[in-house]
Order: structure tokens, then sequence, then C-alpha cells
């Protein structure tokens, strides 16, 4: 595990943008496309908007959602909605590089399948491998959609449909988030780092525990 530790969300940020710009700019040397991964929730919503301020070239980066409450696109609890507000529609990006779930007039279980062969078709046949996975941690230390002290946590799938008392929600599995070539936790509170340091010693039953050390960049406040 690389730990990046700031003082405060602002260098954290800086940070980060430096590194995505590397890697793009590494993929664009050689004629290689970018596969990112976003997270929904409150924690990155800064650095959103400061993403979209950078000067990024998104022309060989492609977006993918790596968990969605299966509700409205133009729903406030919708991930896609707060990407885009946020950074998608202040960036120049062309649509056929977003990738989202279709959540509007479908059932569950076939947008989950049709996410599922979106992925596939992208990787062309090729293990599904993405270049960074970015990552924010609830309170209870679930990533994505995947919980705590869930069947989610032993078993390997693409995406699947998640039934919760709160919303409907589809994501990715652990097998998945941990192939990817980079996973980016991003913890943008003291809050958060004092809560992923405690939850360390509560065993593989929480989901952020379950992250392969190897490939993860934790980024935190001091």
């Amino acid at each position: 595990m690389r730990n990046i530790k700031k003082k405060n969300e602002k260098s954290l940020i800086n940070d980060f943008i430096e590194v995505l710009k590397k890697d793009i700019l590494k993929k664009r040397k050689l004629k290689e496309r970018l596969s990112f991964v976003l997270t929904g929730g409150s924690s990155p919503t800064k650095l959103y908007k400061e993403l979209a301020k950078a000067e990024i070239n998104w022309s060989n980066v492609d977006l993918f959602w790596g968990d969605e409450r299966f509700v409205s696109k133009s729903s406030k609890y919708s991930n896609y909605k707060l990407v885009y507000d946020l950074l998608i529609k202040k960036i120049k990006i062309n649509n056929n590089n977003l990738f989202s779930f279709k959540t509007n007039n479908i059932e569950i279980e076939k947008s989950a399948l049709k996410y599922e062969n979106d992925v596939k078709r992208y990787f062309n046949k090729k293990r599904i491998r993405f270049d960074i996975f970015l990552l924010g941690m609830g309170d209870d230390g679930h990533i994505a959609s995947i919980f705590p002290y869930s069947d989610e946590l032993k078993q390997k799938f693409l995406i699947k449909p998640i039934f919760r008392k709160d919303f409907k929600r589809l994501t990715f599995g652990l097998n998945i988030i941990n192939n990817s070539n980079k996973i980016f936790l991003w913890l943008n509170t003291n809050k958060k780092t004092l809560i992923f340091n405690k939850l360390k010693n509560k065993g593989k039953k929480i989901p952020v525990n379950n992250l392969d050390k190897k490939k993860l960049f934790c980024f935190s406040i001091k």
C-alpha cells in the first residue's frame, strides 16, 4: 500500500491530479486509452470540481462508474448525476467515452447484464483490468456497494444487483476492483482516516480491508 498523506484536502487533490495526469500522458504516448472508474457519495465532490478545472486532455480517457443506486439519472441520489454535474458537463469529453449504468425504464437484473456486456465488449475478450479504480469509503467500511458481513465479500462477479432497505444498487465485485492496475482510496477528512485506521483491526468482514494492498494508493489526511 502506498500512502499519500497531506495536511488538507486541497493538497490531496493536487497530488491526485498530478498522478492522474501522468498516467493519462503515459497512455497517450503508447497510443492507448485509460480506463478510469469513478465513485459516488459526498467524499469526492471537491475532487471532481477541481478535476473539472484542471488542464487535462480527456480525449483518451474512458469513464466508468463503480456502483450506482438504481434511481433515475436525474435523481439527487444518482452517482451519474453527481459526476455529470460536477465534472462531465464542464470538460471536453466525448459521450462515447462514458460508460454509465442504465437505470431508466429497465429492470435491475437487465441493467446489470447490460453493463456487464458493455464492460466485456470494451475489453474485447481480454481480462477485465481497469487502469484506475477510485473508491470512497463509508463509515462502516463499505466500498462501492459492497457492505460489511455481506455475501458479496466472498463472491466473484462482474456486476451484481444489491437489494438494501434504502436503495436497490448495482456494483462491481471485489475481484474486479482488485484486478485493477491501481486502486485509489479517497479518505478526504481526518474522520475518514481515523475510521480507516480503526477498521484495519476488524478483519476481512469489512470490505475496505479486502483491497489488494499491492495495488492500493491511499489518499488520506494526516
